[in-house]
C-alpha cells in the first residue's frame, strides 16, 4: 500500500525577502482593482501584467538560465505564486505555460523547442493551453477519441478538445491524443506541441454562466503535424500526463480560488463582529493553513524530483472543497446582494464566487476522478 509523503516544507530568508518584493510590486500594480477584478485571478487574462512579471523575472523560476529561467527553488517560486493569487493578480495569461507546459518542453521537448519557446514563456510573452478534455468524456481522459495518425513526416490529427481555456490567446496547445490501439484503454495515448495558427486548427467559444469567454472548444481537421512536434516517445503521453497533472493540481490555486470573497468577508466580520461570523474566519483560516502546508510540502517533493502525483490529488480534492463551501458559508453570516456592478466589493466577489464555484470542483479532475486516484495509490481499489 502507498502512503501519503507530505514532507516539512523549509522556510528561508531569500524567501520572505522575496515576498515582501512581490508584495511591494502588487501593492502599486493592483491599487486600483475592485473586487470583481480580483476574484477571477488565475483565470483573469492581462498580457500586459504578465510581460510585466516576466521583466521582474518571476515566470519560469525553477528553470535553467540558457532559457529565461533563474534557477531558483520550487518554494521560492510557490512564494510568489501565493502572494499573487491571494492579492488577485490577472495571472492566467502565463499560467498555463508557467506551471505545467514549460516544464513538460523541459522535460520531453526537443532542443531546438526549448531554445525557442521557453524564453519566451519566462518573458511574459507565449501563452499555451492545454488539450486534454474531450466531448461527452468528461475528466476520463482515458476516453479521448482525438486521434494522430502517421504519415510521411509526420502524423495527422483528428478530433476534438472541450473546456480548453484561453485557446483563443494562446500561441501553443499542448495536445493528448490516441496515436495507437493497444487494448488498454489508457496505452497508446501521446502528446503532441500544436501551434494554435497551424491549418485545420479550428477554436469555438465556449461561454460560461457568467457569460465570460474563457472556455473553448478546439477543433483538429486532418492536421498535419510534423515529426518533430511529437514530445516524448509514443505511447508514453498517459504517464507523461499524469505527471503533468501533479503541477497542475497542487498548487495554491487549489484553495485560494475563493479567498477574494473570504478576505472581504473577514473585513465585514471585523467591522462589525459577530460570534457566527468570527467562527467562520477562524476555521477558513484553520483549514487555509492546513492546505498551504501540503501544498507546500508537494513543492518538497517536486524540489526533490518525487512524483507527488497522489498527494496532489489530494490537495485538489481537499482544496475544492473549500472554495465551493466558501460562498454559502459566507452567505449565512451577511445578508447582502451578489452583483458585479454593486458598489461594495464583498457583494462584488460574492457574485463572481457564486457563478464560477461549480467548476472548482471540474477544472484539473473531477472529485469522482481524483478519488478514483487516492484509492488506487492507497490499495483501496
Amino acid at each position: 500500500m502507498t502512503r501519503f509523503d507530505f514532507p516539512a516544507p523549509s522556510r528561508s530568508e531569500a524567501e520572505e525577502a522575496l515576498r515582501a518584493e512581490v508584495r511591494s510590486f502588487l501593492a502599486t500594480e493592483l491599487t486600483n482593482a475592485r473586487a470583481i477584478d480580483r476574484a477571477p485571478s488565475w483565470s483573469g487574462f492581462d498580457a500586459s501584467f504578465s510581460r510585466k512579471l516576466g521583466a521582474r523575472g518571476w515566470i519560469g523560476m525553477t528553470w535553467p538560465r540558457r532559457y529565461g529561467g533563474r534557477e531558483a527553488s520550487f518554494l521560492e517560486r510557490y512564494v510568489v505564486l501565493e502572494e499573487l493569487l491571494a492579492a488577485g493578480a490577472p495571472v492566467a495569461a502565463h499560467w498555463i505555460a508557467d506551471r505545467q507546459s514549460g516544464p513538460l518542453l523541459l522535460r520531453y521537448g526537443t532542443e531546438a523547442q526549448r531554445e525557442a519557446i521557453l524564453p519566451r514563456i519566462a518573458a511574459g510573452e507565449c501563452f499555451f493551453c492545454i488539450g486534454m478534455s474531450e466531448p461527452d468524456s468528461g475528466s476520463d481522459l482515458a476516453a479521448t477519441r482525438t486521434r494522430a495518425r502517421p504519415v510521411e513526416g509526420g502524423w495527422r490529427v483528428s478530433g476534438a478538445k472541450l473546456w480548453t481555456t484561453y485557446a483563443h490567446k494562446s500561441h501553443y496547445m499542448i495536445l493528448f491524443c490516441r496515436t495507437s490501439d493497444e487494448g488498454e484503454r489508457n496505452k497508446g495515448l501521446s502528446q503532441f506541441l500544436v501551434e494554435m495558427t497551424t491549418p485545420g486548427v479550428t477554436v469555438r467559444p465556449v461561454c460560461d454562466i457568467s457569460g465570460a469567454h474563457h472556455f473553448n472548444e478546439v477543433h483538429f481537421d486532418d492536421v498535419f503535424l510534423p515529426a518533430d512536434t511529437l514530445l516524448g516517445t509514443p505511447g508514453q503521453g498517459w504517464a507523461q500526463v499524469m505527471n503533468e497533472l501533479a503541477f497542475e493540481r497542487s498548487g495554491p490555486e487549489r484553495f485560494l480560488s475563493s479567498f477574494t470573497l473570504m478576505d472581504e468577508f473577514s473585513k465585514v466580520v471585523r467591522a462589525e463582529p459577530t460570534s457566527g461570523g468570527t467562527e467562520a474566519v477562524g476555521r477558513f483560516v484553520a483549514h487555509l493553513v492546513t492546505l498551504r502546508r501540503l501544498s507546500r510540502s508537494v513543492a518538497t517533493r517536486l524540489q526533490a524530483g518525487a512524483d507527488p502525483t497522489l498527494e496532489a490529488a489530494l490537495v485538489k480534492d481537499l482544496g475544492a472543497l473549500l472554495e465551493q463551501d466558501t460562498p454559502e458559508i459566507v452567505r449565512r453570516h451577511v445578508a447582502a446582494e451578489p452583483s458585479a456592478e454593486a458598489p461594495d466589493d464583498f457583494a462584488q466577489a460574492l457574485a463572481w464566487t457564486i457563478q464560477n464555484a461549480p467548476a472548482f470542483s471540474l477544472r484539473g479532475g473531477t472529485r469522482e476522478i481524483l478519488r478514483g486516484i487516492i484509492a488506487r495509490g492507497l490499495g483501496l481499489r
